[in-house]
């Protein structure tokens, strides 16, 4: 046999063997993930359900959905142990604001550009003129359009299934 016949052999070996090495060290991470999983911990099931840890045995988790509600699960079956501030923000919508000391920024540009002489005179000058936003010819519009597809289609010569001719 030629080498480049085998090429193609050892290749597909080496893939296989990096594939397979790569899976192992992701099973591995999660076990050890969940390994360290302690009561009060946030986690995210499989499923997509976000609960507390209450009690971690050998092979189940106790998990708190909500008040009154406890639920078994498989360790297998918890995705991820969420950090408190990641499960805060997902589960009861709590923003752990790192930048609280910064300074806050406006939610528009105007107060950073103008005085405020200036800007009470924009406001009073936009409150005098009214705009025209066109809606008021919509109707004599949609008139001239259906005038105008007439039109159009008495221009066309019509479509035929080819026999009104021969007759």
């Amino acid at each position: 046999m030629n080498i480049t016949m085998l090429l193609p052999f050892i290749v597909l070996i080496g893939a296989m063997f990096l594939m397979t090495r790569s899976a192992k060290r992701k099973q591995a991470q999660a076990a050890q993930m969940r390994n360290e999983m302690q009561p009060g911990s946030g986690v995210r099931t499989i499923g997509g359900m976000y609960a507390t840890v209450k009690e971690v045995n050998e092979d189940t988790v106790l998990l708190d959905a909500g008040p009154g509600v406890e639920l078994l699960f498989a360790k297998n079956a918890i995705g991820s142990v969420l950090s408190d501030d990641e499960y805060n923000r997902i589960v009861h919508g709590i923003e752990h604001d790192l930048k609280s000391d910064s300074d806050v920024v406006p939610d528009d540009a105007s107060s950073l550009t103008e005085t405020d002489d200036s800007a009470d005179e924009a406001a009073a000058a936009s409150d005098d003129k009214s705009v025209d936003l066109g809606k008021k010819d919509a109707p004599e519009d949609s008139a001239d359009e259906t005038v105008a597809a007439e039109a159009k289609s008495d221009e066309e010569p019509k479509k035929t299934d080819g026999d009104s001719e021969a007759k």
